[in-house]
């Protein structure tokens, strides 16, 4: 059964999403902590948190926000977005993050993601691999870099990653649906990856298919907020789907 994954992606403390991963098409949708405290509520346990300032300057801007989420619900969260350093992933950590996402230092900084790999250990560390035109992006998805995805995901995969979860962004906030087919590539190349898929998800049936596409994991943020997936719905779906 496929795991599903709200997100909030933050800027200035609020919470927005972007389309395609453009800072000048932003829509704002209000305070992260009511929206964290509601998926709670229905029932979800996990949350995919994007620091998007972070990313923009390349250090961690939202911590507080983390730490507000963490200490109010009992959600175990994944956050990304602006960890470069030691110091950036301390703080991701002691803001009560179980897990963060790091792509930009994979593709900069192979020898010091390795050591955070080795420091932290395979599941507290997600490799982020957001992709444009077959090619990673870094840096709020504001450079692309030479990285080919599955060349990229060989060599981490070798070094002990766990966890990946894939943007594809042309995909990211345009509700036109994921991109399954680049997903089932993944999966057939590293079937015991736990792959999160992100971007794209339009409704309840996308995620249908991504589940009987045998995708681990998804994230969805816009499809909530505009109105298009029903989360009670989704939960309940969930819970009617997955085996007693």
């Amino acid at each position: 059964m496929i795991e599903l994954i709200p997100a909030i992606d933050i800027i200035d403390g609020r919470c927005v999403r972007l389309t395609k991963g453009d800072y000048d098409r932003k829509t704002v949708y209000g305070d992260p902590l009511e929206m964290a405290i509601q998926f709670e509520e229905i029932g979800f346990r996990r949350l995919h948190m994007v620091d998007l300032d972070g990313a923009k300057s390349k250090h961690i801007v939202n911590s507080d926000v983390l730490r507000q989420v963490t200490t109010s619900t009992n959600l175990i969260v994944d956050f990304g977005g602006g960890i470069k350093t030691d110091d950036d992933i301390k703080t991701a950590f002691d803001a009560g993050a179980s897990m963060v996402t790091v792509g930009s230092v994979a593709v900069t900084r192979p020898d010091l993601f390795g050591q955070w790999l080795q420091r932290y250990g395979a599941d507290r560390i997600i490799l982020g691999a957001d992709v444009r035109n077959g090619l990673i992006s870094i840096n709020g998805w504001k450079e692309d870099s030479t990285e080919s995805l599955l060349p990229f995901l060989e060599r981490y995969v070798a070094m002990g990653v766990k966890h990946v979860l894939c943007t594809e962004i042309s995909k990211d906030g345009t509700l036109q649906g994921p991109a399954t087919a680049l997903y089932e590539e993944v999966m057939a190349a590293y079937p015991h990856l736990h792959l999160i898929a992100s971007g794209g998800v339009s409704s309840l049936d996308d995620i249908r298919r991504l589940d009987a596409a045998g995708i681990p994991a998804v994230v969805f943020g816009k499809a909530i907020y505009e109105g298009k997936i029903n989360l009670k719905e989704l939960w309940d779906w969930q819970s009617e789907s997955s085996p007693a």
